[in-house]
């Protein structure tokens, strides 16, 4: 979803899998703190959380007051977050977490898994920003035409700013679910979940070109990905391959993105 309101600017956000990764090791490490449980999550959540936020807040600032191509910025934001997240842990996980921490991403509510229901959540709060909001306009108009929004009077700064906020907090989130599947803190969890995210995004129909798109066509575009990969894994095809098949999927819906320009 994050990336969805990014790529809709004409943007892109290469640091989503290093900040999985970081927001994941901040947030078990807070867990450790001797605090009252209830404290301790509401904490470490805010923690983890914050960190994707800063991660935005930095690629924006990067992008729209030093002029620097998205592209440039995460891509530098993806190494360092990468590495502090080794620097941190000394390469090693951090194991050994509450165990009421584990429902967050192993839990049922009313028998649905509760990683699911947060899923559905952001993706309808994301439909309702995109389509029934005036932020959500803007990010289609500032994606369709960056200049002719600044000259109608729309901050385009200020949204392209919001936009990798979001991207980095909803990073984060999906780093504090994935720690608590994995029940501990991977410096090298996340790994090329970049790519798996683009590929939703394009596969969806949310052109790289930006003013194109939709919520919709992202959820469409993530479950294909994850049949995808799921049939390549029942079929016992190597993760190498794997990674050119998705290369392959990313450069044909571009390819396809582009046919549909010309026409």
């Amino acid at each position: 979803m994050g990336m969805t309101f990014v790529i809709l600017t004409s943007g892109i956000d290469l640091s989503v899998g290093a900040v999985v990764a970081f927001s994941g090791i901040i947030t078990t490490s807070l867990l450790k703190l001797p605090l009252p449980v209830t404290a301790v999550f509401i904490l470490a959540a805010c923690g983890g959380i914050l960190v994707g936020v800063i991660s935005g807040w930095t690629a924006g600032l990067f992008i729209t007051k030093m002029n620097i191509t998205p592209f440039i910025v995460t891509m530098a934001l993806m190494t360092i977050w990468r590495g502090a997240s080794f620097m941190y842990t000394d390469g090693r996980p951090i194991w050994d977490l509450p165990p009421e921490f584990s429902f967050l991403g192993s839990g049922r509510i009313g028998g649905f898994p509760l990683p699911t229901l947060i899923m559905i959540a952001v993706y309808v709060v994301a439909y309702i920003v995109l389509s029934r909001t005036k932020f959500g306009r803007y990010v289609y108009a500032v994606g369709g035409n960056k200049e002719a929004s600044r000259l109608s009077g729309i901050s385009t700064d200020r949204v392209i700013m919001k936009t990798y906020v979001i991207s980095g907090g909803l990073a984060a989130l999906s780093g504090i679910l994935l720690a608590s599947r994995m029940n501990s803190g991977q410096p090298n969890a996340g790994l090329m979940y970049e790519l798996d995210v683009i590929a939703a995004v394009v596969v969806g129909g949310t052109s790289l070109f930006g003013g194109v798109g939709s919520i919709i066509g992202t959820f469409l575009g993530a479950m294909l990905i994850g049949i995808l990969r799921n049939g390549l894994n029942l079929m016992n095809v190597s993760s190498y391959l794997q990674m050119i098949v998705l290369g392959i999927v990313i450069l044909l819906a571009v390819l396809l993105d582009q046919l549909k320009k010309r026409i």
